[in-house]
């Protein structure tokens, strides 16, 4: 796996609207945010350049219309989430999963469904 980038929490709301739309423009991450957010535009516009220098995601100008930046990711979701969950993991829960998923469970109320769910991942992480 490639080094993955630290991506603040505004940046992930970025690079969700570019691992779903990809390749897009700027106006199109403006476009899709604007339904969920308050930003403005140059804040967005902030935050692609910054995963733009921190190589998360790269651009890419089209023959046709030489003055718009397409974006597309150079880090794929499950790559930035896997990172995303190994560092929450040691910074919170001293890389102990057992107590992380020990003090999720204690917290969230779970389903059937859900407790099912866990036991078919715990039994076939058991082998």
């Amino acid at each position: 796996m490639s080094k993955i980038p630290q991506i603040s929490d505004s940046e992930w709301q970025i690079m969700k609207v570019i691992w779903a739309h990809a390749p897009c423009t700027a106006n199109r991450v403006v476009e899709v945010l604007s339904e969920t957010s308050d930003w403005q535009p140059k804040t967005i516009k902030t935050l692609i350049n910054r995963l733009v220098n921190k190589e998360a995601i790269g651009y890419k100008v089209y023959e046709k219309d030489k003055k718009t930046y397409h974006y597309y990711p150079l880090v794929s979701e499950n790559e930035c989430v896997k990172a995303e969950s190994q560092s929450f993991l040691k910074r919170v829960f001293g890389g102990s999963p057992n107590i992380m998923l020990a003090n999720f469970i204690k917290e969230c109320e779970l389903s059937q469904e859900d407790i099912d769910e866990l036991k078919l991942i715990l039994d076939k992480k058991k082998g």
